[in-house]
């Protein structure tokens, strides 16, 4: 539809006309050589095309509409999880593809726009593999994806059990979503691992908890026993009795003995009355290491920082906090050797009265990772000594009170915004006043701030060169920390800080020119591997157009071997389809002439969350329909369901789309004028008007 619109009054059209036809009225009265019948047409020509000049000066717009029908659109969501595969057969899964096939047909006789759609993608999936179940997620999907459209509904496919995320009977859809129950609802007697706690990260000849939880359904009054393997070996077994439905807890206490990721089998004992015996049995991996990484701490007297840097350590249980202070808490002599500690942490040590300097300067010859905090009993002149970036231009003998300001170019590690925000309001510490002679490869993590005004001058900075150093250079941390709780009862902030400054210090660079690792420890079954590999040059730049070539060896022995090359943005080797259990792998490639090589281990569990529970909720669906404005059946009464689905009407959305454009940029208008008026130049011409 088109209609037609001036910028000013269409009364000017009548004046555009009286121009066109005055024109050509002085133009034609006059005597010509040509007959009347010629005049009369060149007098039209001549008056049509002045007016459609004029007439072009008074902007006149055409305005477009178009109306389009847009079709509603109906999803079949079809619930594709492990679980449905366990409880129907393959007859009625094959039966329920046609009735999906079906429905999808009349629906788009019918006027829609049927899509299909499963948990896990688009289309029907006949393998019902997917290895969890989140009905809101796949509802919410389909509300963003056709966000502004006619969604008429969606009929959902399902057993209605769901595993994970929200329950979808409490969601929000603006769509009738219309069920259909499949499985079998009758509670079965059933013996089920609920759940396996236990420590991922346990300790080379320590013993470690592990704890199993285990459902019992439809048993009045029998034995459980549960056993726990290793290597295919029974470690340990207990027996328990509950009488009725319940949760039966069993506590078992097995010793790490080997190092590196080991894996742990869980068995419940079966009973002739259970269908479903997948559950019984579940499997745990449990990465054994050598020991913890040493954080010894030396001071010359108690101090409250002591007690905030002990808190932070500890947290952390890769990390063994050693405290030594002379005459009131020693440590052992071999946690005095460099060589046995993997950081180390002098608090207003060495002193000036001398009883920490031993310890020190022994640590300072060492290459061990070292932090400092200085405070108004620090030895200035043996920390200058002994080349560590800490010298005054002069001896300082005042002090000033500063508070922290971050350093946003800080690259070294992340902090998070909280912990920005977190140093405004920090209390201040005392430091030394004077000039510090600093080398240029420091990085400062935080700077003085005097009152308001930020300066450039380092409150904790890292040096990265031979070893990690870091130095702060007043004491009173423990105030940061104490003012961090008054305000939140919380102490995230100062945790974090000290927490990732601790771990950086005490983690040993990677110097090697070639690096391949897992991107991480643990894979589930139905996800690839994957495999990040670096190679460096002798400044460490990144090089590429090397070949990697990648073994993997797998619990029985087995070894597989695959390869890829280097090149920028191709630095990732992804490997699917693995099974459950602890690999070994073992990366190599040439470099120089020489072969370099990694090995490591990961280890892929399998997620058998689907088959802890096989009992359909129909209740669930009901509701889920109900809230939304939908209907619930059976599968057997599928034939109904679409009867009904088949009586709504399909209404189509109209929408209207309106579009503008000047009259004057019509290219047809400009061969309609070039026409006529060459054609009257030719007749005059022809005719001897000229």
């Amino acid at each position: 539809m088109k209609h037609l619109i001036f910028e000013s009054s269409p009364g000017f059209v009548l004046l555009c006309i009286l121009a066109g036809v005055g024109y050509a009225w002085l133009l034609y009265t006059s005597k010509h050589p040509w007959s009347v019948a010629l005049n009369r047409a060149l007098f039209a020509v001549r008056a049509l095309v002045v007016f459609l000049l004029t007439f072009f000066l008074l902007g006149p717009i055409i305005r477009y509409a178009q109306n389009t029908y847009e079709k509603p659109v109906f999803v079949l969501l079809q619930d594709n999880s492990l679980s449905i595969k366990e409880s129907i057969d393959s007859v009625v899964r094959n039966q329920l593809e046609a009735q999906v096939t079906e429905l999808y047909s009349a629906l788009t006789d019918n006027g829609y726009e049927a899509i299909t759609m499963n948990l896990s993608g688009e289309g029907f999936d006949r393998s019902f593999s997917a290895a969890s179940t989140n009905v809101h997620e796949a509802l919410r999907t389909i509300t963003n994806r056709y966000e502004g459209r006619n969604v008429a509904g969606a009929l959902f496919v399902s057993d209605g059990i769901y595993n994970t995320g929200l329950s979808p009977a409490y969601g929000n859809y603006s769509f009738p979503v219309h069920t259909i129950g499949v499985g079998d609802t009758t509670p079965r007697a059933d013996l089920m691992i609920k759940n396996v706690i236990y420590n991922k990260v346990a300790y080379q000849g320590n013993k470690f908890p592990l704890r199993v939880e285990v459902a019992v359904k439809g048993f009045p009054a029998e034995d459980v026993l549960v056993s726990l393997r290793y290597k295919n070996a029974v470690v340990d077994r207990q027996t328990k009795r509950l009488t009725g439905d319940g949760l039966l807890v069993f506590d078992f206490q097995p010793e790490a003995s080997e190092q590196g990721i080991q894996r742990w089998d869980v068995q419940v004992e079966t009973k002739p009355q259970e269908r479903n015996v997948k559950n019984n049995r579940a499997s745990v991996f449990i990465e054994v290491v050598e020991g913890r990484k040493k954080i010894l701490l030396v001071a010359a007297a108690p101090h409250p920082d002591i007690k905030a840097l002990r808190s932070v350590i500890e947290q952390n249980s890769n990390l063994e906090f050693l405290l030594h202070i002379p005459g009131i808490e020693e440590t052992a002599p071999a946690n005095l050797q460099p060589e046995n500690i993997d950081l180390a942490i002098f608090h207003q040590a060495p002193d000036q009265r001398g009883r920490t300097r031993d310890v020190f300067q022994r640590f300072a010859r060492s290459r061990t990772s070292l932090f400092l905090v200085v405070g108004p009993t620090t030895d200035l002149n043996q920390v200058a000594q002994q080349q560590l970036p800490l010298v005054f231009e002069q001896p300082p003998r005042q002090f000033d009170e500063v508070t922290p300001s971050p350093n946003p170019a800080f690259a070294n590690f992340t902090l998070s915004a909280e912990v920005n925000t977190a140093f405004a309001g920090y209390p201040p510490v005392q430091v030394h006043f004077g000039k510090l002679v600093l080398p240029p490869t420091i990085t400062p993590l935080l700077f003085q701030r005097v009152g308001n005004l930020a300066t450039e001058k380092p409150l904790l900075y890292i040096l990265n060169e031979d070893r990690k150093t870091a130095i702060m250079l007043g004491e009173g941390m423990w105030r940061w920390r104490l003012h961090e709780f008054s305000r939140t009862e919380k102490t995230e902030a100062f945790d974090e800080l000290i927490g990732k400054l601790v771990q950086f210090l005490s983690t040993t660079d990677d110097k090697r020119k070639f690096r391949s690792y897992t991107t991480q420890q643990q894979f589930a079954d139905t996800e690839p591997v994957v495999f990040e590999s670096q190679v460096y040059n002798d400044i460490y730049e990144p090089v590429y157009g090397n070949t990697v070539n990648l073994e993997l060896t797998d619990e029985q022995g087995k070894r597989t071997q695959y390869s890829y090359i280097l090149s920028p943005g191709n630095s990732r080797y992804a490997i699917n389809g693995l099974r459950e259990g602890v690999y070994r792998y073992r990366s190599s490639t040439t470099l120089d002439g020489k072969t370099e090589e990694i090995r490591g281990q990961f280890l892929v569990f399998e997620q058998q969350i689907e088959l802890q529970n096989l009992t359909a909720d129909f209740d669930l669906l009901r509701k889920l329909s109900q809230s939304s404005g939908g209907m619930f059946h059976t599968l057997a009464q599928w034939n109904e369901a679409q009867q009904k689905l088949m009586q709504a009407e399909a209404r189509s959305v109209i929408r209207s789309e309106e579009r503008y454009d000047s009259l004057i940029n019509l290219k047809w208008i400009f061969f309609v004028l070039l026409l006529l008026i060459g054609a009257e130049w030719f007749l005059r011409k022809y005719f001897g008007g000229y």
